[in-house]
């Protein structure tokens, strides 16, 4: 089958799971860009025969965003937003409300609000609901909000960073259904019997990148692309001028990772050289005005707001955003469009190229928090041509060296892959594009 008659596949599946009513949930696991916005928008729209259907968003953004897609293709139908003291960046008109109270928007067709929002509502009761981004969502804030509606559709993608909590959660380490754990594995805890449908294919990353990424982050659940090698395509309408950053930027024209290898060091994370690395990349990628072949809507030139640079720490960010600007500065070059931010705010976001720092890179040891599974996986997907990995030398002999300390739960489930694996898997396929600094 196509990928196109494969989604189609499963969508249809998905649809007459929820269609049926005869599960109080169904779950759809999805790869990284999958088009899982797109699929909750169509499911609601399709679900409003049976009356209101009101989605949970995680953060304002994600709602904002839902609501801009529903208007974009379907028109007819009425959206409320249920906010709180925002002031939401949607459009103001009669087939768009918004308001501070549900009772406000009862006619709507489809009502979108922040799980936390939902959590104030009361004396409101819905048929079926749709969780955005189910695996963002805590549990505890599913408690909340699950007395809304009889039933629920659960959307998310397994592979990205897990809910965050600045409390110490490890008095409920090992307990599936505890405040912290994330709101789909509560969910399947207590009604095993659930449905858990995959989307198989990634419309986001390319045929020449989804292979990496399926076989390191998603071994239960493989994906293909979207696309074939044909129809998408980098090229620069600048010649490289020779050294490593330029050698690193064709390298990720022709096979959509490159991997730029800076001498071994154990540094503190605002590397200079690291920094100086990353932001390098970023603007010589301006000056070689690069050009996308791809999707009517995404072809053409490759301006800075289609690139972004990852890191793991807001210091990082700090310091690659001002470090970013100076150079920009310096060489006459608007570099304001171009993101630069952790992987935690890049989660959801997409780019044509993307410049990541490693989370190891020049690291004395490998810690629970830079293994994390998730953070490698949200900085690796969020391209649809090229990715640049960045990292010093030594990541391999140190995860050889330090293997996570963690503590292990008894009860907890064990993650596949869990964050080592992950990390040797990816440097192990990087060293094929790997360019020295």
């Amino acid at each position: 089958m196509t990928p196109s008659e494969q989604h189609a596949q499963v969508i249809g599946d998905v649809a007459a799971d929820v269609q049926a009513g005869e599960r109080r949930a169904v779950v759809v696991d999805s790869p990284p860009g999958a088009g899982k916005s797109t699929f909750v928008v169509d499911m609601a729209a399709d679900l409003t025969e049976l009356g209101t259907v009101p989605i949970v968003a995680q953060t304002n953004a994600q709602a904002d965003d839902l609501v801009r897609k529903i208007r974009s293709g379907h028109s007819d139908l009425v959206v409320g937003r249920l906010v709180g003291s925002a002031d939401p960046d949607v459009p103001h008109d009669k087939s768009t409300l918004i308001s501070k109270q549900v009772a406000d928007l009862a006619g709507c067709d489809i009502v979108v609000a922040t799980g936390a929002k939902w959590g104030y509502v009361e004396d409101v009761h819905y048929e079926v609901g749709i969780v955005d981004e189910a695996y963002q969502m805590r549990s505890d804030q599913l408690y909340f909000v699950a007395d809304l509606f009889d039933r629920a559709l659960f959307v998310g993608d397994p592979g990205q960073l897990d809910p965050f909590t600045p409390a110490d959660d490890s008095r409920w380490k090992g307990h599936p259904d505890g405040p912290v754990s994330p709101a789909v594995a509560t969910v399947l805890h207590h009604l095993p019997e659930t449905p858990v449908h995959r989307l198989p294919v990634s419309w986001r990353l390319s045929a020449k990148c989804a292979p990496l990424v399926s076989e390191a982050f998603y071994p239960t659940m493989p994906f293909r692309a979207g696309s074939d090698e044909t129809e998408r395509a980098l090229t620069a309408t600048i010649s490289a001028g020779g050294g490593s950053t330029d050698d690193a930027i064709d390298e990720a024209i022709s096979n959509g990772w490159a991997y730029l290898e800076l001498p071994e060091a154990i540094v503190p994370t605002t590397d200079t050289l690291a920094v100086r690395a990353v932001v390098g990349l970023a603007v010589r990628a301006l000056e070689r005005e690069l050009e996308a072949k791809d999707t009517p809507r995404d072809e053409g030139a490759v301006d800075g707001s289609r690139i972004a640079i990852g890191v793991v720490h807001r210091d990082q960010r700090a310091v690659v955003r001002a470090t970013l600007d100076q150079v920009g500065k310096d060489k006459g070059i608007d570099v304001s469009p171009i993101t630069v931010n952790t992987a935690n705010r890049l989660q959801g976001r997409e780019f044509h190229l993307v410049v990541a720092l490693h989370p190891l890179s020049g690291r004395a040891a490998a810690s629970e928090f830079h293994l994390e599974t998730g953070r490698l996986c949200v900085l690796l997907s969020r391209h649809r041509h090229s990715c640049i990995v960045v990292s010093r030398a030594g990541v391999p002999e140190l995860l050889d060296a330090h293997p996570m300390a963690a503590p292990i739960w008894l009860g907890a489930p064990i993650p596949v892959p869990d964050g080592w694996e992950a990390n040797q898997q990816v440097i192990a396929a990087l060293e094929e594009y790997k360019v020295l600094a």
